[in-house]
């Protein structure tokens, strides 16, 4: 199928995606406090390679560059976190001038190139000051956090017209505070539960400030999501495969739409209801402008009695002789519409936004240039499924590509390249891929016009 930018119509928005601490860098610079991750990746075993976001993409002090060379590629809107831990380095009282100074040139510079900006509030970088007083397992994290938003809206939000409050919670909460895989590193069930309330409560809470303080703000929450098949027609493998969706895809979205938690067919989560105070669930809803969808894969899963509590495992992709991403995550580009077509139906859901969409594989530099022709036709086979998905009616209205550049990918290092541009770690030299080229003239296909580079820019004096 051949289809082009303008398919979409001409109010779709089109971008690329990132993440603070997978990009920035300068993980003590101009008084920044320390994150989660900061102190995760620092520990011994924790990371693939011993490896550390410590200086990433050093986008901190190239923002400059970078932001010029998403000009060229005719990128139109950028979708970036805030570093909470830069901001205020203990997480609350005094911000931090410098963090703040930084983040309103980025947001200027960004807009003086033609390019939208996309915040997302929170993207897994706790400061670590508010960890050791319990992090997302302290309810008091719901006055914390509202106190950052505020802030954060109040300075920023004469200019930032989007706002997204949360990233994936399922992957932050789960990873973080039941498996252990990812910054806090904590496996209890009960820390699991707390800090899965105490999210889907800021979740709600966050949405509230933003519209409150800017009316003429768009808010929005993202949420991974991924097509969920049984192994077989077996009914235990079915009923298993309902219990892993229920947890993916339904745990934060539904009482966020006032459904309440997915509780019937997660009878093991129950206990959740002991954190939970007088007038809890209605706060835990709020209407969103727009639902961020994040899906990359499908899983196939089966019964497993040796799995405790929820008695399901997913078959691995590379048990399933598929073609797969270097992530291990299978190709298969119809999951983006089912799970496009799946939230539109939940009643309350106006707009979607696919806020990351892309694939990971092993890019190398040649006289060069990367040929990652794998990444274009990974793309375009996703892009022609949301279309699919647009043209039933479902209300989707933008596509970010998750990422511009390579980066650090959380527990994996660096091995993993999500980028349309190519990172040299070690010189930090930036190499246009194929498929960053490719996306220059889907999106000039479009209308947007051939950006000529002429601004002379120096960067700002940080501090």
């Amino acid at each position: 199928m051949d289809i082009r930018a303008v398919d979409f119509g001409k109010h779709f928005t089109w971008g690329v995606a990132a993440a603070a601490y997978q990009t920035e860098g300068a993980y003590l610079s101009d008084g920044k406090g320390l994150s989660i991750w900061d102190v995760f990746s620092a520990t011994r075993g924790k990371i693939a390679g011993g490896e550390t976001g410590r200086t990433a993409c050093d986008f901190y002090n190239r923002y400059l560059q970078d932001i010029i060379l998403m000009r060229s590629l005719n990128i139109p809107a950028f979708r970036f976190s805030l570093s909470w831990s830069r901001i205020f380095p203990t997480g609350t009282g005094m911000p931090n001038s410098a963090g703040v100074h930084y983040y309103n040139h980025l947001i200027d510079f960004c807009l003086e190139m033609g390019i939208e900006p996309w915040i997302t509030l929170y993207h897994w970088d706790l400061p670590q000051a508010l960890q050791e007083k319990g992090g997302w397992c302290n309810r008091e994290i719901v006055q914390w956090f509202s106190e950052y938003v505020r802030f954060c809206v109040a300075q920023f939000g004469d200019r930032v017209k989007n706002w997204i409050v949360l990233n994936e919670p399922m992957i932050f909460a789960g990873a973080g505070y039941f498996l252990g895989l990812h910054a806090p590193g904590l496996r209890n069930f009960n820390a699991f539960l707390s800090a899965a309330h105490h999210i889907a409560l800021c979740q709600a809470e966050g949405g509230r400030i933003i519209k409150a303080l800017r009316a003429d703000c768009k808010v929005g929450t993202t949420f991974s999501c991924t097509q969920i098949d049984p192994f077989s027609d077996r009914e235990e493998d079915i009923a298993a495969s309902e219990r892993v969706d229920a947890l993916l895809n339904r745990f934060f979205i539904e009482p966020l739409l006032g459904l309440g938690y997915p509780l019937q067919d997660l009878k093991f989560l129950r206990h959740i209801e002991s954190f939970m105070k007088q007038h809890d669930e209605a706060a835990l809803a709020f209407d969103m402008d727009f639902i961020g969808v994040q899906c990359y894969t499908r899983e196939v899963v089966k019964h497993s009695y040796t799995k405790p509590l929820i008695h399901a495992q997913v078959v691995g992709a590379d048990k399933r002789a598929v073609d797969t991403t270097l992530m291990n995550w299978e190709i298969y580009p119809p999951a983006i519409y089912t799970m496009l077509k799946k939230y539109a139906a939940y009643p309350g859901v106006r707009e979607l936004i696919v806020t990351e969409n892309g694939a990971a594989f092993p890019d190398e530099v040649n006289a060069g240039a990367v040929h990652d022709g794998q990444r274009i036709h990974y793309l375009q086979d996703y892009l022609a499924q949301i279309l699919a998905a647009k043209r039933e009616g479902v209300p989707v209205n933008g596509y970010f590509v998750w990422s511009f550049t390579d980066n650090f990918e959380w527990a994996e290092g660096y091995r993993p390249r999500f980028g349309l541009v190519h990172v040299d770690f070690k010189t930090q030299r930036r190499t246009v891929k194929d498929s960053g080229y490719w996306y220059r003239d889907f999106l000039r296909a479009n209308g947007e016009p051939e950006y000529a580079i002429t601004p002379q820019k120096q960067p700002f004096a940080h501090g």
